[in-house]
Formats: C-alpha cells, structure tokens, sequence
C-alpha cells in the first residue's frame, strides 16, 4: 500500500512536469517548422541582397564599362497629340505618355517643367533614364537616352531607388523574413542546451564589436 501510495503521488507530481516539458518541445519543434519553411521561402531574395550589398561595397570587382553616349531620337507629336497633353490635368505626364507612343523611354516620370515654349521632362529607372524636350508649338521632341550600367543597376535594385512599388514590396518582405527567421533561429538557440551558454556569448561579441566598430572607426 505504501509503495503504491507512493507512486500514485510521485506520478501525480510528473504530471504537470510533463505538461510543460511537451509545450516546450512543441515550441521548438514549431520555431524549427518555421525557420526551415521560411528559410526557403527567403532563400534567393537572402542570396541577392547579400551578393548585390558586397558587390556594392566593392564596386572595383565588377570592371567599369566605358560609358556610352546617350542614344538621340527625335519625334513629332501629332497636333491632336499635342493639344490632348497641353489640356490633360498634368501636361508633362501627358506628354510623356505621348511621346512613348513613338520612342521607347526608359524609366517612369520623374520631373517636368515648361518655359519658353518648351516642356523639359525627365524620366528615370533602374534600366536608365531618358531626357525630353518637347516644342509646344510644334509638337517636335528630342528624346535622349542614357542605360545604366551593372553597377548602378544592382545599387538601385539593392536600396529600391526608381525600382517601383512592386519591388519595394519584394524589399520590405525580404527584410521581414530574414527578422523572423533570425528571431527564431535566436529562439531555437534555448533547445540547444549545452550550446545556450557559448551562443549568448557569441551574441555579446558580435553587438560589442558593433557598437566598438561604430564609435572608434565610422567617421
């Protein structure tokens, strides 16, 4: 009887230990689901703006292409072409619009202004840029257009200057996965028992270091 009271009790004991030690495994178990799915989901956009961020930091190891000229096109808009951009609600977005009906543009509208009788425009993207004068009384467009080079390409696509709204999406997803994976990638450091101790170390050096490199030798 004794023995028996005993093991009840001592089982009644574990019970709670074993509740707790299963919600613990559950937990782990889940941040190791989580780390793996994400890890290949963010696993190309963590490769690029890794690349692309050394290979900015090193823009000599990609050989400089001698600049070309900007290629030079001239077109006519039509007269309804012109008067159609001349009453739009925005005249030079309109004669953007215009104009790349009959010559390629690269890039989206960036600036525009009219004086003395013509509408200088300004177009930019990640591929390049195009420069528009446009007669208003004529309707006679010089359109002159310049590629960007790799480097400028990668930087662009690297911070999402003129990239558009589609590709800050990519950017600003790509930084919320890489925070969740590394929060709980910190989390998984807490099932790793013999392991915790030298991680959090690590930790503490690599903010150190941070924090020493910022103060002592970024001017």
């Amino acid at each position: 009887m004794t023995a028996t009271t005993t093991e009840r009790t001592a089982a009644k004991a574990g019970k709670p230990k074993a509740r707790t030690g299963s919600l613990k495994g559950e937990v782990y178990r889940q941040a190791r689901l989580w780390h793996g799915w994400l890890s290949a989901l963010a696993f190309l956009a963590l490769m690029f703006f890794s690349a692309t961020g050394l290979i900015l930091n090193h823009p000599e190891w990609l050989k400089a292409a001698a600049e070309k000229a900007p290629a030079e096109t001239t077109v006519a808009l039509t007269p309804a072409e012109l008067a159609a951009a001349q009453k739009a609600a925005d005249p030079n977005r309109a004669l953007v619009a215009a104009v790349g009906h009959h010559v390629h543009l690269l890039g989206a509208y960036q600036s525009g202004e009219a004086m003395d009788g013509e509408a200088q425009i300004r177009t930019e993207g990640v591929r390049g840029a195009s420069d528009i004068v446009v007669d208003l009384a004529t309707g006679k467009a010089q359109v002159s257009t310049q590629k960007a080079d790799a480097v400028t390409v990668l930087n662009d696509l690297h911070r999402g200057k003129n990239a558009g709204a589609a590709w800050k999406l990519i950017i600003d997803t790509s930084a919320i996965l890489v925070l969740a994976l590394s929060l709980i990638g910190y989390v998984l450091f807490f099932s790793l028992r013999f392991r915790l101790r030298t991680g959090l170390i690590l930790t503490g050096v690599s903010l150190a270091v941070l924090i020493g490199v910022f103060l002592a030798m970024v001017p």
